[in-house]
């Protein structure tokens, strides 16, 4: 077990935790020392900087998908269809899947696809539509070239509340023959899984994911209520557990625990549930091991589940996001950069791209490279004014010697949060080895923190 101390969970940050999820492919970007900065502005979140070239295999973005019952109630349930079309897609290798995030900035908006398609990067799109309506649900889809705008197929699929996954499946089948048709039978067949035999149970689900997406503390008390009910109404939903550990990675973030240990123990027991159970599970893998990183302090233990899950699912977004950060909690700072870097390349559009902006400029920092920490720094905190974007920027710039900026980062740090201390830093923050815990506090103390 290596050695490792309380730091900075500088990737979230007490004021601003939403959405961090969902689907990433393992495109390779080599970030050579020192470049991280100027590659990065290639993917920004703004749309800004070169185009996004295609990747070397078939790429999709599937499109939020209407919600046509007449009933606002069930917006939830038609997001929950399409979150779990871009799973099953995601899993397929020989595929490139843009994440839930970033696609769904475009909800509710009337898109030119061929703009989707420059702006994700992409070269095919999938949108369409859901109705629910008592026990029936109808799925309309259909696939477009983004590079021409041509239609490849439409289609409608119809069936009862019991057959949903099927309905899935036959959604994803029909992209995957359409835009890859060699792919084996084999992995058609274990993309297919159902993530509960109680449809009572997925409802839930599907309500605490919408509530989780919120991002206030009261939407992560009921998101954590419905996960709840979702694991007494079916006890072996890996996926269930894995969010509802979720839920308490939120609560530590922002400062919501109301009783550390209880809290701590609960998370434990959750992410130990979902791991055990989801051993094909990804999502389960991934959630459920980063709660056991960052709030139970098993570093090694929650990296080997998200390396499992990228495993099983090499398209998942928030596993390579959290690889990253579990790399800069083990001292492997150019390895988490590359994971960093895999994750704005299939999240491109993603509304916490600050987040993954953060970690590469943390991994820079203690890395020694200081003007790219600063530099990568200054563009998170444009995405969004957060804890952890300020507590690198005044590390970064008084490492750099930059000292009258890192002591203004400090200031507007201290107005957000004014009893932030030297001293009580530790019990703020996330695992980190040694000598990086040793470089960030001093650099901290540098730009002018309180003792």
């Amino acid at each position: 077990m290596r050695k490792i101390l309380p730091l900075d969970f500088t990737d979230l940050g007490a004021q601003t935790v939403k959405n961090i999820e969902e689907p990433i492919r393992a495109y390779e970007i080599k970030v050579q020392s020192g470049a991280a900065s100027s590659a990065l502005k290639d993917v920004g979140s703004s749309g800004e900087g070169k185009p996004l070239v295609l990747p070397d295999k078939p790429s999709i973005a599937v499109l939020p998908f209407p919600n046509m019952s007449g009933d606002p109630e069930q917006e939830y349930f038609a997001d929950g269809m399409v979150e779990d079309i871009i799973t099953a897609l995601s899993q397929f290798k020989a595929l490139f899947v843009i994440a839930r995030n970033s696609s769904f900035i475009y909800k509710g908006r009337a898109v030119d696809i061929k703009q989707v398609g420059r702006e994700l990067g992409v070269r095919y799109v999938l949108e369409g539509s859901v109705r629910k309506s008592a026990n029936r649900v109808r799925i309309t889809g259909q696939l477009i070239d983004a590079t021409t705008g041509a239609h490849l197929w439409a289609d409608r699929f119809d069936g009862t509340l019991e057959d949903v996954f099927d309905l899935q499946d036959r959604v994803t089948v029909s992209v995957v023959s359409a835009i890859a048709p060699k792919l084996e039978q084999v992995e058609i067949e274990r993309a297919k899984h159902k993530p509960t035999e109680r449809l009572d149970a997925y409802d839930y689900f599907l309500r605490g994911t919408a509530s989780l997406h919120q991002g206030t503390k009261e939407a992560n008390k009921e998101a954590l209520r419905l996960f709840y009910r979702a694991v007494e109404l079916d006890p072996e939903f890996s996926s269930a557990f894995g969010m509802a550990a979720w839920c308490f990675v939120v609560r530590k973030v922002n400062g919501w625990m109301d009783d550390l240990v209880r809290e701590v123990a609960e998370t434990r027991r959750l992410a130990q549930r979902a791991t055990e159970l989801g051993r094909d599970d990804a999502v389960a893998l991934c959630w459920g091991g980063y709660a056991l990183s960052y709030v139970a302090g098993d570093v090694d233990g929650g990296l080997a589940y998200i390396d499992q899950a990228l495993a099983l699912n090499p398209n998942l977004a928030a596993a390579w996001n959290f690889s990253g950060w579990i790399r800069i909690m083990l001292g492997e700072h150019q390895s988490a950069i590359d994971r960093f870097e895999r994750a704005l390349r299939l999240s491109p559009r993603d509304p916490t791209v600050f987040h993954m902006r953060t970690g590469i400029a943390y991994a820079s920092l203690l890395a020694g490279q200081y003007e790219i920490a600063s530099s990568m720094a200054r563009d998170a905190l444009r995405d969004q004014t957060w804890l952890g974007g300020l507590r690198v920027l005044a590390a970064s710039k008084a490492l750099a010697g930059h000292l009258e900026e890192a002591r203004e980062a400090m200031d507007r740090l201290l107005q957000i949060d004014p009893a932030l201390r030297i001293s009580n830093l530790k019990n703020r923050i996330s695992p980190l080895q040694p000598n990086d815990l040793a470089k960030y506090v001093d650099a901290l103390r540098k730009a002018g923190l309180p003792e």
